[in-house]
């Protein structure tokens, strides 16, 4: 090897190293090669014709950095590169509006979700962003499953860890992890110690006699309880003396508050959980805390200074203050932020889970459903999710997301790198004639690379088309064709192969300037010697239709979740590989 050759294949090392540690690190350990090929051809722009010769160069350096720990990978960008570290913290600062009274190392902040469900684009908003700050303040996030409802909002058992799933792929780290149908006993002696400071109560008011006396701005007959009696009556309730609807704890709050659910809302309830039994803690328990009481409590005991979440628990905030107060804590700087929705794609729960139960989709990862492995299937990348993120920040109004918008901001991420293939639907085979010696055929892998694959063709060898695009040749002027990358053909005559009808394309002209002349439609085609089978699933708001397609063979050679481009079909998602066949989620045009 030359000496400049050397040089180059060093830079070429020195540069996919470097990047390959930056990119694992910001993506939990482990490097993208697509994301650091682009890195390396950045940097070194005379290799870009030449990528093929080191593109396994590339890989096997991307591999050893996927081997080492995730504290290796940081402590060798912070020795040699640390400035990329430091340009990353500067570019946050200038997304992220300051927190108030946030001071660096001190920031705590929390993730929340209720596993009923796994996470969609609306929640990746707070957890991203409380991950984003804690970063930005050098501090720590923290992760709680608040699964304190086991019958209206009753926990699934696989969605603890699909949500983390979920959060790992959006690049969310988390310091600590609480459950908190796990420490049941701490908010049993926080309610006592609130019962003994005087700021809760045991009500024993049905529901609708209590909403009575509530909606007056009346105290009930129960808010006077003395201390000791509302501490026996508490007992009792953790001993299933009451059943439910018989007894509720009640904090203590203004009974003249403008806001009704504010004034003594309740803190503990009975839930029986013989009929209703929580996946984590079974029947153990039968008096649950609420979410505001378990929430506020949580907060003030994992020490978090800033909450962040949608301008919809304004009322909590208010509710969980009047706790604060009893109790003598300080609390935390609360953020609200306005609603985040996507349009076309269904993002409730609610309605998530009824499609789940009526037609039996898949629950977590049907791309028709704005769940953040749905759209992760559907072939939308974290860091299109990062920029929708990042954009509509803690901005207190409402923000739509347009699919239109999303497919944009994806469309501008993926391009680059999706290697594109031809794919024919509903086939029609031609038989190529006219045909001296080979002709070959050059198929760019990617427009941007200078990459080819090469065909070589014979005559009588056989391609296919699709039927519409038949059509379309058979409607032009002069009934001339260019197959892509090939040379141009003219549709002769019917014949047979194997017992089926086929067509014959007779060789017009190689020269695609001739082509031009003559207006001829370029078609894209599929080898008979190289082909495999697609299927592409294409979502809508109610529909997850399937198209079948032979596609060039070389696609096998992608790998699950792997981008791709067919050309004139739009950008889609590998779902899987198979021997000779692929299937694929569409993503957008």
């Amino acid at each position: 090897m030359s000496n400049p050759e050397k040089s180059l294949l060093d830079k070429v090392r020195e540069a996919a190293f470097k990047h390959a540690l930056v990119n694992a690190v910001k993506h939990d350990g482990k490097a993208d090669l697509k994301a650091v090929m682009s890195k390396v051809i950045g940097e070194t722009p005379e290799i870009r014709s030449r990528v093929k010769e080191f593109i396994e160069v590339i890989r096997s350096i991307v591999e050893e950095v996927n081997k080492m720990s995730l504290e290796e990978q940081l402590k060798l960008v912070k020795t040699n590169w640390p400035e990329l570290l430091e340009e990353r913290k500067e570019a946050r600062e200038k997304e992220l509006t300051p927190l108030p009274n946030a001071e660096a190392g001190k920031v705590v902040t929390r993730f929340a979700p209720n596993p009923d469900y796994t996470i969609h684009l609306g929640n990746a908003r707070p957890a991203l962003l409380s991950y984003w700050y804690a970063e930005l303040y050098n501090g720590r996030m923290i992760l709680r499953f608040e699964d304190t409802d086991p019958r209206i909002k009753s926990p699934y058992p696989e969605a603890y860890t699909k949500i983390k799933d979920a959060l790992r792929w959006l690049g969310v780290k988390w310091s600590e992890e609480y459950v908190q149908s796990l420490r049941m006993e701490i908010f049993y002696e926080v309610a006592r110690e609130l019962i003994k400071r005087g700021g809760a109560y045991v009500d024993n008011c049905r529901d609708k006699e209590f909403r009575s006396y509530r909606n007056a701005g009346k105290a009930c007959p129960h808010r006077d309880t003395p201390v000791e009696d509302n501490l026996e009556k508490f007992d009792k309730m953790l001993e299933g003396h009451y059943g439910e609807g018989e007894a509720v704890l009640r904090v203590k709050t203004d009974l003249a508050h403008p806001d009704p659910s504010v004034r003594d809302w309740v803190a503990f309830r009975v839930i029986d959980t013989s009929k209703t039994p929580h996946p984590v803690t079974g029947e153990r328990y039968v008096v649950w805390p609420t979410y505001n009481f378990a929430a506020g409590v949580d907060d003030h005991l994992m020490g978090v200074t800033h909450v962040l979440r949608a301008k919809e628990h304004v009322s909590n905030t208010v509710k969980q203050k009047y706790l604060y107060d009893h109790m003598g804590w300080k609390y935390p700087e609360t953020i609200h932020f306005g609603r985040l929705s996507l349009e076309g794609v269904i993002l409730s729960k609610s309605k998530m889970r009824r499609l789940v139960k009526e037609q039996g989709i898949s629950p977590y990862d049907d791309p028709r459903l704005g769940t953040i492995n749905g759209l992760k299937r559907r072939g939308i990348l974290r860091e299109t999710i990062w920029k929708i993120v990042k954009e509509v920040g803690i901005k207190p109004i409402d923000a739509k997301i347009s699919l239109v918008n999303l497919y944009a901001m994806n469309r501008v991420l993926v391009d680059p790198v999706a290697n594109r293939y031809m794919a024919v639907d509903e086939p029609i085979p031609l038989v190529l004639k006219g045909l001296e010696g080979e002709l070959k055929a050059q198929i760019p892998v990617h427009p941007s690379r200078r990459e080819h694959y090469e065909y070589t063709l014979t005559d009588d060898s056989v391609i296919y088309i699709s039927s519409r695009d038949l059509r379309l040749i058979l409607n032009s002027e002069h009934r001339v064709f260019r197959a892509m990358g090939l040379a141009n053909f003219t549709i002769s005559e019917h014949v047979f192969i194997d017992g089926k009808p086929a067509l014959v394309a007779r060789l017009h002209s190689v020269s695609q300037d001739d082509a031009r002349r003559m207006n001829a439609p370029i078609i894209q085609w599929v080898s008979d010697k190289e082909k495999a089978t697609l299927s592409l699933l294409v979502p809508s708001d109610v529909d997850l239709k399937e198209t079948r397609y032979l596609v060039e063979k070389r696609i096998l050679s992608e790998k699950p979740d792997s981008i791709v481009q067919l050309y004139r079909v739009g950008f889609a998602r590998i779902d899987s590989v198979g021997r000779d066949s692929v299937t694929a989620v569409f993503s957008h045009d």
